[in-house]
């Protein structure tokens, strides 16, 4: 739609615009974000819960699973509710809004991954002066600052949004609002916006990654030192995170470190990390992780007993 010459609506065209692929594509979406929700939710209330899950790795844990609900939220509700409907319509300023909050929850997930990787280096290699350093209030600034960082980022994304005219197509080829597709429908040269785009997120990304992938190899280097139980204690958790963060870092630079132009994976690309990403990581952390599983197990036995007491 078109109010003097401005785009005040944007058409998603989702997956797919086949009737039958549709309900495909909503049971999928709705069995992964309900998944997403079970798990995150059940890590986060099982962390709050348990006295023995205080420390500084499930500290940054709990934010992990607590932006993960929130980056899928983002997307996968209105996802859901538009593969029902014929056409599907968004408003500008809802466009606008999503591309804050995934930007947002996107952002704040590398960096809790980063925090994490911390915790890990400062438990693996000074391990005497674990609690020093990583004490709760040194956690909760990272935190806070983790917060404020993603929030830069995302308004920077906003500013970049807004920089450019719209006032012809409005059909976008994607299933959420994103800058890549939304860049193609701007009434302008969006070159140095694009440069732009490519120096803040895929910066972002792959300088994340790189300095992750090198951080956890020092921390494996310097197992070697340890006991064999303590070598084995320290290398699930860290591979762990170093499968989260492939899954996760993987289509993100792909998608983001590039000029904006399009291509048929993109979608399933960004359905892995918008909503299978999230899904997975609950999963991964639980599996491997003998102290969560423990401390769900109690959580459990708790209900159990307080309802037979009923």
């Amino acid at each position: 739609m078109l109010l003097n010459n401005t785009v005040t609506e944007f058409i998603l065209l989702g997956l797919t615009q086949d009737p039958v692929k549709k309900k495909i594509v909503f049971v999928i979406f709705l069995l992964f974000y309900l998944g997403t929700l079970f798990g995150n939710l059940l890590i986060i209330v099982t962390i709050k819960t348990s006295q023995a899950l205080g420390s500084p790795m499930y500290f940054f844990l709990f934010y992990l699973s607590l932006s993960d609900t929130c980056f899928s939220t983002s997307i996968a509700p209105r996802m859901i509710v538009d593969t029902l409907l014929k056409n599907s319509t968004i408003s500008f300023s809802e466009c606008i809004i999503q591309v804050f909050s995934f930007h947002f929850f996107g952002c704040l997930e590398i960096f809790i991954l980063i925090l994490m990787a911390v915790d890990r280096y400062v438990a693996i290699c000074k391990p005497l002066h674990y609690m020093t350093i990583m004490n709760k209030r040194v956690c909760s600034v990272l935190v806070a600052v983790a917060w404020v960082g993603s929030c830069v980022h995302s308004l920077a994304q906003i500013f970049l949004a807004l920089s450019l005219p719209y006032c012809g197509p409005n059909v976008i080829d994607h299933y959420f609002c994103d800058l890549q597709p939304l860049l193609q429908l701007a009434c302008a040269d969006t070159y140095v916006v694009n440069l732009l785009l490519v120096s803040n997120s895929g910066a972002i990304c792959t300088i994340s990654f790189v300095m992750l992938m090198i951080s956890y190899v020092i921390i494996l280097h310097s197992l070697r030192h340890h006991s064999a139980e303590g070598r084995k204690k320290a290398l699930s958790t860290c591979v762990s995170h170093i499968i989260v963060v492939i899954l996760f870092f993987g289509p993100c630079i792909f998608i983001y470190t590039r000029p904006a132009t399009t291509f048929p994976m993109d979608k399933m690309i960004a359905f892995f990390y918008t909503i299978g990403t999230p899904l997975l990581n609950p999963l991964i952390y639980t599996l491997r992780n003998a102290e969560v599983k423990n401390a769900m197990k109690k959580l459990w036995s708790k209900k159990v007993m307080s309802e037979d007491r009923r």
